[in-house]
């Protein structure tokens, strides 16, 4: 997780270098960010389909050596069709195969039980992957970006490669587990007597409520915080070092509230996922608030707020579609959740890019995530247990 997705956010960093180099406008070079979140979300399924089936081991390391390769050949890249087609799809490929819907699946097989524990723990690998925003930064301003491309992608391949062969093992249990009387009601799952399918969870408006979740929280919200936050805070006058070192300020606090998820085990998911929401929201609007402020702690509280209440959010969302749907189907739906959320990812980038080339700022792009959480944690209490047609 933190060097396959490590590669994915490399982008935050490289985003405003490539612009500077080749003179493009943000909403044109955004694509290239937008377009492996839509890639990554298709080959999802398929990705949590080949888990289900075959031995996991074999297609994480395929995809690590994919994902890697496509890395070091953006270094060669000179025209946007490079990256969209280097970065916008080959290193979504490569990351579908070692992402979170293979994971995902191996691990509750393993753990069963405590599921948000497990998602936070797997999902803290995300966070970690962006304290390294200025180890890449380092290498950009010391060797050049496209060196810099080339050292990244051979590291994640020869570190992710050997790990994967030697370690991963698969549980053919699917885990289902019982409900004991000292767990909620709402933090586990009663051993199902229906093992559903994607087709199946279609029909059913809780799975329908979840896809539009992820759209809007992990989607559309999260992808232009993490794809436009390093350009945004240069805006704001900081070094790209320093934005750079804010931004892995909310990997920390991402981490953090990934490892936090576990609450929800014994409390409930509804008013921690809602919680997290509304914690964003908060950092976000201080940040809009103080836009022309030259105080250094906004930016730091902004990321420690979003970082957290982000990072606490897709654990505990995971461990609720998993209460609801897992069995022996659900690598394919948790890449049929994936999806939605990619589709979100892939517009909120290019959305957060082209509205500041038309306006100069960031400020409506922000405004765009305070709506789209507040809609997120809505349709969350719309299903939660007792209300959904799907009980937990």
């Amino acid at each position: 997780m933190l060097l396959g997705y490590g590669m994915r956010n490399t982008f935050t960093v490289f985003y405003p270098v490539i612009v500077q180099d080749f003179g493009w406008t943000r909403g044109i070079t955004a694509i290239m960010y937008s377009l492996t979140l839509l890639c990554y979300g298709f080959v999802a399924p398929a990705a949590g389909g080949l888990v289900d089936r075959f031995n996991p081991k074999f297609i994480l390391a395929a995809g690590g050596l994919i994902v890697g390769t496509g890395i070091a050949l953006c270094s060669v890249a000179t025209e946007t069709w490079h990256f969209y087609l280097l970065y916008g799809v080959m290193v979504a490929v490569g990351l579908s195969l070692i992402g979170v819907t293979p994971l995902s699946t191996i691990i509750t097989n393993w753990f069963p039980q405590r599921k948000a524990f497990v998602f936070g723990l797997l999902g803290a690998g995300f966070g970690v992957s962006l304290v390294t925003a200025p180890i890449f930064q380092h290498l950009i301003s010391t060797y050049g970006w496209r060196t810099a491309y080339v050292v990244i992608g051979a590291f994640a391949m020869s570190v992710i490669i050997p790990l994967v062969i030697l370690f991963i093992k698969h549980n053919q249990a699917h885990g289902e587990t019982t409900l004991t009387p000292e767990e909620p009601n709402e933090a586990c799952v009663r051993t199902p007597n229906k093992q559903w399918t994607v087709r199946e969870a279609l029909t059913t408006n809780t799975f329908r409520l979840f896809l539009l979740v992820t759209f809007c929280n992990m989607g559309i919200a999260q992808q232009i915080i993490l794809a436009h936050q390093v350009y945004f805070l240069q805006d704001m006058g900081y070094s790209p070092m320093a934005a750079a070192t804010v931004f892995s300020i909310f990997g920390v606090s991402f981490a953090a509230g990934n490892l936090s998820s576990f609450i929800s085990d014994r409390h409930g998911r509804t008013y921690i996922f809602i919680g997290g929401c509304l914690l964003t929201v908060l950092g976000v609007l201080l940040l809009m608030l103080s836009r022309g402020n030259p105080n250094a702690t906004i930016p730091i509280i902004f990321a420690i707020c979003t970082g957290y209440g982000l990072g606490i959010t897709p654990p505990v969302f995971f461990a609720a579609v998993a209460d609801r749907f897992h069995g022996r189907h659900y690598g394919s739906i948790q890449g049929t959740i994936i999806l939605s959320c990619s589709i979100g990812g892939a517009i909120g980038p290019w959305v957060g890019g082209l509205l500041h080339d038309i306006s100069g700022n960031y400020q409506s792009a922000l405004m765009i995530v305070v709506c789209f959480l507040l809609t997120g944690a809505l349709l969350m209490w719309l299903i939660r247990p007792g209300k959904g047609d799907v009980p937990a």
